[in-house]
């Protein structure tokens, strides 16, 4: 074993000599177990495939190849390790080991390690991905990151790395982004650090603490890592959000690379739930968006297909839960629906009502788009008729309808006599009654109601249709009627007595209905009674 081990050591003795500035080095001098030891660490030398000369001084002579030009900082790192992979070759082949590692195979174990970080740096990083494995050796011995020894500021409180794409959350607090954005599509709604209730869920760049780790880094002569090409668990990678951020920009440019940029953004956002969540990481990606609308002086100067396309970009936002309140609450996007209501192309129109809907299922909102005037409107289009405005036009206003305030509004602004001509044209019945029946709540619209011939109406559709809703709904917009407008009183008496309307939805109504046609006609028999009686 000795003999050939000397044989094996013998030349490479002569080697490390001349890196180390000793070529005394004699095999002599080392015992078998110290041979060994360096032949192993020879070996993983070769395994590391990197040949260069070790001693710091004689940089130029280095030739291990490196494609490309390093940079500053790359070169000052991989000087750093090869000082302390010259220490550790000292401590290997002289008589430098301590009483813990008698026959060098610590050093050894940390002379790889320095070798495999050589490795990363020349090829570019590959055995790493969240973080450098550039290493130090401390004074102790031990093996840690190099970044190990930053600032607790500068670590991301979830992932506990160093931030490399640091964001502000709501309450004040930094955190990395991929690491906060897991936390929030996994449906928290508190602050990892704080727990305190999040207001909103947008997250803004923290350039301030960006910057002061690019500085740490920089001094340290490493380079800042940057976000990394991650793909969260929708798919979405960084491509993806420079992306975005490209199409964006575009929005402050020509006409034309406004249009390419809203088909493409409508088509996205239509096609990938995670460029819908894009929008609402930045208070600033929807007023970017509307750029061109809001830039116009009038409505003849915004081209109708790029309206179009930035509506229904909307449209798509609003259907995130998470948008919902962050596309209502910001300024200029409900007035640009209403003027997109009111003057684009029935696509339009359409799509704009259709989004007054969806942001309108948080309650805060309806009031919003209530107080903005958007009740008005949506009953100009319902009253209009076009069939591909119809449907969304009716959700708009069930929705909004739901809060009393709206109700008053959508009264004051004609919904009545809309909807009892279409309900009488047997156009939408179905919605359009179902609106009917929330509005019979209003005192005013009742009395409307009982002018505009609403009885009649609603009894001859009891009697056409099959559906139980429809029926249900009719009962309980007359049992109002009933209650409200005694004038109205003959007229479903004469109705009972000749078709017995009032009691078939008594007997074979849906429970609701039942209650409220067994209420309308205790109170016509009561009526009945007390004229015998008087």
């Amino acid at each position: 074993m000795f003999n050939s081990t000397t044989r094996l050591v013998t030349y490479c003795l002569w080697l490390m000599g001349n890196v180390i500035g000793n070529s005394s080095i004699q095999v002599s001098n080392l015992d078998v177990n110290k041979l060994v030891a360096i032949a192993i660490f020879l070996e993983l030398v070769a395994s590391c495939n990197i040949y260069y000369n070790l001693n710091p001084e004689t940089s130029h002579s280095i030739h291990y190849s490196v494609i490309g030009d390093q940079s500053v900082a790359v070169a000052r790192a991989t000087t750093e390790l090869k000082k302390e992979l010259q220490r550790l070759v000292k401590a290997i082949v002289e008589d430098s080991c301590s009483e813990e590692e008698p026959n060098g195979f610590g050093f050894i174990e940390r002379a790889n390690q320095t070798l495999q970080a050589l490795k990363d740096l020349k090829e570019g990083g590959k055995h790493s991905q969240r973080s450098s494995s550039i290493k130090r050796i401390n004074d102790n011995g031990s093996s840690t990151s190099i970044w190990a020894s930053c600032p607790q500021e500068f670590r991301c409180p979830l992932s506990k790395e160093l931030m490399r794409d640091p964001v502000i959350l709501s309450t004040g607090q930094t955190y990395d982004r991929p690491f906060i954005q897991k936390w929030l599509k996994a449906g928290n709604r508190i602050c990892p650090k704080t727990q305190q209730v999040l207001t909103h869920t947008i997250l803004t760049p923290n350039n301030l603490v960006r910057d002061m780790i690019s500085q740490w880094c920089k001094n340290r002569g490493v380079q800042f890592p940057g976000p990394l090409q991650y793909a969260d668990e929708d798919g979405l990678t960084e491509a993806d959000r420079d992306l975005f951020l490209s199409l964006l920009k575009k929005m402050s440019s020509t006409q034309s690379e406004q249009k390419e940029a809203a088909r493409t953004l409508r088509s996205l956002t239509k096609r990938m739930p995670s460029f819908r969540a894009l929008f609402g990481e930045s208070l600033e990606a929807i007023p970017q968006l509307l750029t061109p609308l809001c830039q116009s002086k009038s409505q003849n100067e915004i081209h109708p297909d790029l309206q179009e396309d930035l509506i229904t970009t909307l449209l798509n936002l609003s259907i995130h839960d998470n948008n919902k309140k962050l596309v209502a609450e910001t300024p200029m996007v409900v007035p640009l629906l209403l003027d997109a209501l009111r003057f684009g192309t029935i696509e339009t129109r359409s799509n704009s009502a259709a989004t007054l809907f969806t942001l309108s299922a948080l309650d805060s909102n309806k009031s919003l788009i209530g107080k903005a005037g958007a009740l008005k409107p949506l009953i100009d289009l319902l009253e209009e008729g076009h069939p591909l405005a119809m449907k969304d036009v009716a959700s708009a206003i069930f929705n909004l309808c739901i809060t009393h305030e709206n109700k008053a509004r959508a009264v004051r602004d004609g919904a009545v006599r809309a909807l009892l001509n279409k309900i009488k044209n047997r156009v939408h019945v179905d919605e359009l009654l179902a609106i009917l029946a929330m509005l019979s709540s209003n005192q005013k619209a009742v009395e409307e109601m009982g002018d505009l011939g609403a009885v009649s109406c609603l009894l001859s559709l009891i009697k056409e249709t099959n559906c139980a809703r429809n029926k249900e709904n009719c009962i309980a917009v007359l049992y109002t009627i009933c209650y409200y407008d005694r004038t109205k009183w003959k007229e479903m008496r004469d109705e009972e007595s000749s078709y017995g309307t009032l009691s078939q939805i008594a007997q074979n109504g849906t429970s609701r209905a039942k209650r409220k046609a067994n209420g309308i006609l205790d109170r016509l028999n009561r009526a009945i009674n007390l004229t015998h009686t008087a």
